[in-house]
């Protein structure tokens, strides 16, 4: 194993310290428990829209914390859920009187963690609610889950309904906008190459040098298919196409497509990659609107990719257009 660490024990606790450094305008952190929090939070008035995580797939959740996005996120250790008193302190560190909504990816984990949170900080008078993410079209089940994985599509509607508890919408409102992004989203991912978890110091999984995995998690868990690798055509192909058939997308949409870098893939491939999909997209008539292109939900170093679509309307494109200030997403 060879990464940039001291101490694979203490490898999350000093990441967060230099995002610290990094961002004092932005945010702060805490480390015990761990949690990074909007530096002007809570804001009066105003919806909390919080999540978390494993660590490991940054910038996912904590680079999204700011103006225009999340309040808070949680990071838990590397690849494991964080604990429901650190998600707790993260709801009473950003509420401010208007309700805080919980964005949870589907992760076994995750949502009993964050369940057992959000039943604690209502005991304590809070209006909490929770999201749950699963546009993973891959497979129904995996190593971490029942029913699909959250994965790409949770990016996006971080965004949108921060977005939308930034212009003051209530949390009835944040909760419909969520819920309305779950339902028209959908992400399949490959990979190349398996992450290595500092702690165990070994990849998750093997690929031979000429094996691709399709429909890979954001753990390494394992996806539809082990095959030959194929070209980027190919590959691009075999991840939308159960995208498209599973909402389903059709002539006429108008999407929002997000090409993702699962750690390790350079921008250059990631481009290719988004070019093709473009092009196969408007082979089937479904009209581009809205794009993103970078390792915004990652998996350590893993060498791979995925690709979610949402379908938009006039109010979910307005909102993801609106200003955001995060260190990992700004306009």
């Amino acid at each position: 194993m060879k990464k940039i660490i001291n101490d694979p024990a203490t490898v999350v606790e000093q990441s967060l310290q230099g995002m610290a450094a990094a961002h004092p305008d932005l945010l702060r952190v805490r480390t015990d428990p761990a949690l990074v929090v909007r530096a002007d939070a809570p804001v009066s008035g105003k919806v909390a829209v919080v999540s978390g995580g494993g660590s490991g797939h940054e910038p996912l959740h904590a680079g999204f914390v700011g103006p225009g996005m999340l309040a808070a996120a949680v990071p838990g250790a590397v690849f494991t859920s964080p604990t429901p008193d650190a998600v707790q302190a993260a709801i009473e560190a950003t509420n401010s009187g208007a309700g805080v909504l919980l964005v949870v990816k589907n992760y076994t984990g995750d949502v009993l963690n964050f369940e057992t949170a959000a039943e604690l900080a209502g005991l304590e008078g809070a209006d909490v609610r929770s999201v749950i993410v699963d546009d993973d079209v891959a497979v129904k089940d995996s190593t971490h889950t029942a029913g699909r994985r959250g994965v790409g599509g949770t990016v996006l509607l971080e965004k949108i309904v921060g977005a939308a508890a930034e212009q003051g919408a209530d949390l009835d409102r944040c909760e419909e906008l969520a819920r309305r992004v779950v339902a028209r989203v959908r992400s399949m991912g490959m990979a190349l190459t398996a992450p290595t978890v500092p702690h165990a110091g070994v990849p998750s999984f093997e690929l031979a040098a000429d094996e691709m995995e399709i429909g890979i998690g954001i753990h390494g868990e394992p996806g539809r298919a082990r095959e030959p690798l194929v070209s980027a055509d190919e590959i691009v192909r075999r991840l939308l196409e159960p995208i498209l058939e599973d909402l389903p997308f059709e002539s006429g949409d108008e999407v929002l497509l997000f090409t993702n870098s699962m750690g390790g893939t350079p921008l250059l491939e990631l481009y290719l990659a988004h070019g093709i999909a473009e092009r196969l997209l408007a082979e089937r008539g479904v009209q581009v609107r809205r794009r993103l292109v970078g390792p915004y939900i990652t998996s350590l170093e893993m060498q791979g990719m995925s690709l979610t679509l949402l379908k938009l309307d006039d109010e979910l494109t307005e909102l993801w257009d609106a200003p955001v200030r995060t260190a990992a997403l700004h306009w």
